[in-house]
């Protein structure tokens, strides 16, 4: 059995035009990168092989060229979700595989929407899999919220995370992920979904499932957001802890989509 057949339910999700999808990368000095890639679907004339779309990914693909390691973060509606690692293979230009993804009701109809290439990832490893209440999601988020009263928002390092960006973290109802890069040097990419802003340069989160794992304390890591109106940003900086929250001290944030597709805004 494959690896993305071991997983019930795993091969449907990613089929799933709608699902969400997240790509982990890093870079050669071990910075993490993550973002939304919808697009990422099994390439089905290979046993464990996703293949996606090259759209609006300058930083990834500049990741990609560096260093061929990415995690990858499958979530459904129902909160239920895999943790994979691979290995990126190679960008196909023509062939089955853009045909395909060209093909897709996302693409097919979108004059102004088109993939550059297909990438191709080899899937080395499940990581794990989890599947969330909607009452849990609540609760931590409240318990997060709590816990960002009282506390420095900012410190010396940090920037001032813009307003838009700090109004989309502050929701309850959005997709949120937390990246790093673990001590094999793989992106790990798992959900973060009571992450919210805690001041103007910090977010807070409740410290996720310890079967997934969470960023060792001082390292850099990466968030987004992707919201139900497809909007998302993305911040980096440095994790911390304390009790059962976690919290980044943020040093970059990135624009997810247009006008300023992967540009830092702060």
């Amino acid at each position: 059995m494959t690896i993305l057949d071991e997983a019930p339910g795993l091969l449907e999700a990613l089929r799933g035009e709608m699902t969400p999808k997240f790509l982990a990368s890093r870079n050669s000095a071990g910075v993490p990168n993550v973002v939304p890639v919808i697009t990422i679907s099994p390439a089905e004339d290979q046993p464990d092989t996703l293949i996606f779309g090259n759209f609006l990914l300058r930083k990834t693909i500049n990741n990609l060229n560096q260093d061929t390691r990415v995690g990858i973060l499958v979530i459904t509606q129902d909160l239920h979700g895999w943790v994979l690692r691979g290995d990126f293979v190679e960008f196909q230009r023509t062939g089955p595989y853009v045909d395909r993804l060209m093909s897709g009701s996302l693409l097919r109809y979108n004059a102004y929407t088109g993939i550059r290439n297909a990438g191709v990832i080899r899937v080395r490893e499940l990581r794990g899999s989890f599947a969330i209440p909607r009452l849990q999601v609540a609760r931590d988020f409240l318990l997060a919220r709590l816990a960002t009263l009282g506390g420095a928002g900012r410190d010396e390092t940090s920037v001032v995370i813009p307003a838009p960006v700090l109004r989309e973290y502050a929701r309850m109802v959005a997709v949120k992920v937390l990246a790093w890069v673990a001590e094999d040097g793989y992106p790990t990419v798992v959900p973060a979904l009571s992450l919210q802003p805690a001041g103007q340069g910090r977010l807070l989160c409740r410290k996720g499932d310890g079967r997934l794992g969470h960023p060792p304390v001082g390292a850099t890591v990466a968030s987004n957001i992707l919201t139900f109106e497809a909007v998302s940003y993305q911040a980096k900086g440095r994790w911390s802890e304390k009790g059962t929250t976690g919290s980044i001290q943020v040093q970059e944030v990135y624009a997810g989509g247009p006008p300023l597709p992967g540009g830092r805004i702060a």
